[in-house]
């Protein structure tokens, strides 16, 4: 009999069922996942490590190999609304009893072994691929690379996104020491991929210390924008005259070049048409990244919490003209550079909202208002105590041609787009 029979109270029990909310190493996970079966998936895996565009480089993989007609499943962290939204199987989120029996699965296969919330989770996508027959998989790592959960799985490409400073507190103050965590995906005499333009060394050298065969963006292989649309040179291939992805950004060429390198790699099992290539990135979606919502007061909602992210998202607000005022609406976790945060935002900001945060982890309005001020940023009268009421705010301060841009954090991006304005 399965210890509980509705999504909701398993996931409420996982919360605590470790002492640790974050452990990272893999020998519980591993001990787990041999007792599952689930150790050596028969579809090929491709692993995405990286601080900033593992979402993005997911959601375009998964998409182009959709078109090209492959059975393909999706494992990406965290979700916006809803669990379901972290496992994919076909492109489509799988349904509440579908994780229930796999969290039963697990949890017979567990015996005495604690996991964390986010261990649980990765065995029960890994048990969910291997019922579903599928040809190939993608998994996002949840943090780091070297110790997260889903580095039990031998990939048979590993892709590494940009490396920014984040998690400090797990992964190391500096980009060499996160790059050294993120290269943990990496294995020896297969593909390790990296789609940052200019990678801490640590990526290159861990790569060349396990044989891994090494592809940089910008060494390697190359994108470039060209005109309306953008060019790839892979090692072997050229793409001319490919149309622009459809999430926003000029940051994403290196997420979509990163990807194709990778699909090149697996070429020679998993074939790619140039028309699913374009498919795909015309057709991909991924709420909460620089997702725009139009209408009078146009929206722009991005989960960006970090400074490189803030970069990108800078970058996105400069290149798109507003006809009136831009309306930020901040809520950041207390282990973020919030102060930093805003800083970068701050050429494209006419008015701030900021707001706070529940939890153990999120910055009260007042917290977050003091790092901003410190910053050098004033926005006195504009401290709110949650989300909605900064976002109805926002909303009402707003006339035709103005934006509301929600930032900072998943949390705040899911409560400002669950309120109605």
């Amino acid at each position: 009999m399965p210890r509980f029979q509705t999504l909701a109270d398993w996931l409420s029990w996982q919360e605590s069922l470790h002492s640790k909310k974050i452990d990272l190493g893999l020998e519980r996970v591993a001990a787990v996942a041999s007792r599952l079966g689930v150790i050596q998936p028969e579809p090929a895996v491709i692993t995405v490590a990286g601080t900033n565009g593992k979402g993005s480089s997911v959601a375009f993989l998964e998409s182009i190999l959709l078109a090209a007609g492959y059975r393909t499943g999706a494992y990406t962290s965290p979700h916006l609304f809803r669990y379901n939204e972290r496992i994919h199987i076909n492109g489509t989120e799988v349904d509440d009893a579908a994780l229930c029996a796999a969290f039963a699965a697990v949890d017979e296969a567990r015996g005495t072994t604690t996991l964390s919330y986010f261990e649980f989770g990765t065995l029960a996508a890994l048990q969910l691929f291997r019922q579903a027959a599928l040809d190939i998989v993608v998994l996002e790592v949840g943090l780091g690379g070297r110790l997260d959960a889903v580095n039990v799985i031998d990939p048979a490409v590993a892709l590494v996104t940009s490396i920014a400073i984040d998690h400090c507190a797990w992964l190391g103050t500096d980009r060499e020491s996160i790059g050294r965590e993120k290269a943990g995906i990496f294995r020896s005499d297969r593909p390790a991929i990296c789609s940052d333009p200019a990678p801490p060394a640590s990526l290159e050298k861990r790569a060349r210390e396990i044989g891994a065969d090494w592809y940089c963006l910008g060494q390697a292989y190359s994108c470039k924008q060209e005109g309306a649309g953008w060019s790839f040179r892979g090692v072997g291939s050229r793409l001319e005259a490919l149309p622009w992805p459809s999430l926003p950004g000029r940051h994403q060429l290196d997420n979509a070049a990163g990807v194709l390198m990778a699909l090149e790699l697996l070429s020679g099992r998993y074939p790619v048409s140039r028309a699913a290539v374009e498919q795909g990135f015309q057709s991909v979606s991924l709420p909460g990244r620089c997702q725009i919502v139009a209408g009078p007061v146009e929206q722009i909602l991005d989960v960006a919490h970090n400074t490189a992210s803030a970069s990108r998202l800078l970058e996105v607000l400069q290149d798109r003209s507003c006809a009136g005022s831009t309306r930020i609406v901040l809520g950041m976790l207390n282990d973020k550079q919030a102060g930093e945060f805003a800083t970068v935002l701050a050429p494209a900001v006419d008015h701030w909202y900021l707001a706070g945060l529940d939890g153990e982890r999120g910055l009260s309005a007042r917290e977050l208002q003091q790092q901003v001020a410190d910053a050098g940023i004033h926005c006195a009268n504009r401290d709110f105590a949650d989300v909605p009421a900064a976002w109805r705010q926002a909303h009402r301060d707003s006339a035709a041609g103005d934006r509301v841009v929600v930032c900072g954090s998943f949390l705040t991006v899911a409560e400002a787009r669950a309120c109605p304005v």
